[in-house]
């Protein structure tokens, strides 16, 4: 029996199951060439704007700036590009900065998620409806050795779409337990990179308030001359 037979003995609800097969193998297969380009070279991009930060400042927000292509080089790139940051408003920008990127990460999780419930469902429907027009067929007071073969028959046709819906749905719960995974390390990576920048710039930000304090501040922080 080929697949061809398989699709039509397991009856209408293999229609829907089919269109989310389409729709899940396009999802995934787009995840994961993201995942790919993603991944390749990242932690790279990463050591190479916090290296930069500890010299030059000015370097760091164009090297972000080049890798802007990249969500780790936006992530670190959109706090490095305001001007008279302070150490606080620094640490917003880079929070809501990495919650921009990690939502656009999960690109495809409620289609995902939708697969995985309503394939079963589906399946179900179709073994269900394969039952009933298999018992349809049976009278009571005729009950023969035939009928019931017939019946078990239909009854095994009537499965197909069960595990269909089953394997759909196992498939899509694999993959989107991978994409989970890899969205749960790009947040560590990002909660990384995001503390050494910030403590980075905590550092420069008191050296610097240190060297040439606020002028506003500055006849409180020096004593009038002439007196004691």
């Amino acid at each position: 029996m080929n697949i061809a037979e398989i699709f039509q003995k397991g009856g209408p609800a293999m229609w829907p199951l089919l269109f989310l097969s389409i729709l899940t193998l396009g999802t995934i297969f787009e995840r994961l060439w993201f995942w790919l380009n993603l991944l390749r070279g990242e932690r790279r991009f990463a050591d190479q704007i916090l290296e930069s930060a500890r010299r030059d400042w000015d370097e760091a927000t164009h090297l972000a700036r080049q890798f802007s292509n990249q969500p780790i080089g936006r992530f670190l790139y959109t706090p490095l590009r305001l001007a008279n940051k302070e150490p606080e408003v620094f640490r917003l920008a880079l929070e809501a900065s990495a919650d921009e990127e990690l939502n656009a990460m999960r690109r495809g999780d409620k289609l995902l998620e939708g697969v995985i419930a309503i394939a079963p469902m589906l399946g179900l429907l179709g073994t269900v409806l394969g039952l009933i027009n298999s018992l349809a067929s049976v009278k009571i007071d005729e009950i023969e050795a035939s009928a019931l073969s017939t019946v078990g028959a239909g009854i095994s046709e009537a499965l197909i779409s069960t595990a269909t819906g089953l394997i759909v749905a196992i498939i899509t719960l694999a993959f989107y337990r991978l994409f989970q995974g890899l969205l749960f390390h790009q947040a560590r990576i990002f909660r990384r990179t995001g503390n050494e920048l910030e403590l980075t710039y905590r550092q420069f930000w008191l050296q610097t308030q240190q060297q040439d304090p606020d002028p506003l501040l500055r006849p409180q922080l020096e004593p009038p001359k002439g007196r004691i």
